[in-house]
């Protein structure tokens, strides 16, 4: 079997990878992009084998290369799955004040080519897919085309929801900007909802970060230290700077944790 059959028989085992590369934004074929994870991560796992081998100055650690392998494949093999969770979030920070400039623009009579063409000047994120539609219509494709060819790319529920209203309106000849009232008000409403589950969320998170990563350690050294006393420990300096370097680790994943349960609004 040659290298080539190998990376197409990869790819068919994510069978929605192209479609993710899309909505990601990485514009790379499923096959150059499958090469590009193997030969990354065939390095990776020969880089941790070697590191390990000098520590341990065992062969045996090369075993573990399969292992090392599939982790660190499965691992950047999903780096598009990370490209729109990131994309998702900007988008919901400026999909609300994005739905609100276009209903501005299209009741002050603005054409719709030319709020779209406004949106793309004034929006870093949502944007983008406003001028990906401009750039379809420009190259002949009709509106609806461009605007259901938008709603199958879109990584966000809330920008996908306007492109499909906005697509519904010009199929039934209704008004825009009064569909698009409806659905921005909705994502604002669901945008609250979320705010204040994070803020139910955040007292018992907090709590917690109280106990584990500042009650405990203190308490813990100062206990330590006693007891080191009564036994006749040699409390070292390395001790001292493992002790702080762990409290340093559940601190910062605590912090991590917070950040990452906090919603993309901007409200």
């Amino acid at each position: 079997m040659s290298v080539a059959s190998l990376y197409k028989i990869l790819a068919k085992r994510f069978p929605d990878l192209r479609f993710k590369l899309a909505q990601a934004r990485i514009y790379e074929h499923t096959e150059s992009y499958v090469q590009k994870t193997f030969a990354i991560s065939l390095l990776l796992s020969f880089g941790v084998c070697l590191i390990a081998f000098a520590f341990t100055k065992s062969l045996v650690v090369f075993l573990l290369f399969p292992a090392f392998f599939a982790v660190f494949f499965l691992y950047l093999i999903h780096r598009a799955d990370a490209n729109i969770a990131r994309i998702q979030k900007n988008i919901s920070k400026e999909i609300v004040f994005a739905g609100r400039f276009l209903i501005i623009e299209l009741e002050s009579g603005v054409p719709l080519y030319t709020a779209f063409q406004n949106m793309g000047k004034n929006y870093e994120t949502v944007g983008r897919y406003f001028d990906e539609i401009i750039q379809r219509v420009d190259l002949g494709t009709s509106v609806e085309e461009a605007l259901n060819e938008a709603v199958q790319l879109a990584p966000s529920n809330d920008l996908r929801r306007i492109f499909w209203q906005m697509l519904n309106s010009l199929k039934t000849g209704s008004e825009v900007s009064g569909a698009l009232n409806n659905v921005v008000d909705q994502i604002v409403r669901e945008q609250q909802i979320a705010v204040k589950e994070y803020g139910r969320k955040l007292n018992p998170m907090a709590m917690f970060y109280m106990m584990i990563a500042i009650i405990v350690p203190s308490l813990g050294t100062i206990m330590l230290l006693v007891i080191s006393t009564f036994v006749g420990l040699n409390m070292g300096m390395t001790l001292f700077i493992l002790l702080i370097a762990l409290n340093a680790l559940v601190q910062f994943i605590f912090l991590t944790i917070i950040k990452e349960q906090r919603p993309p609004v901007d409200i």
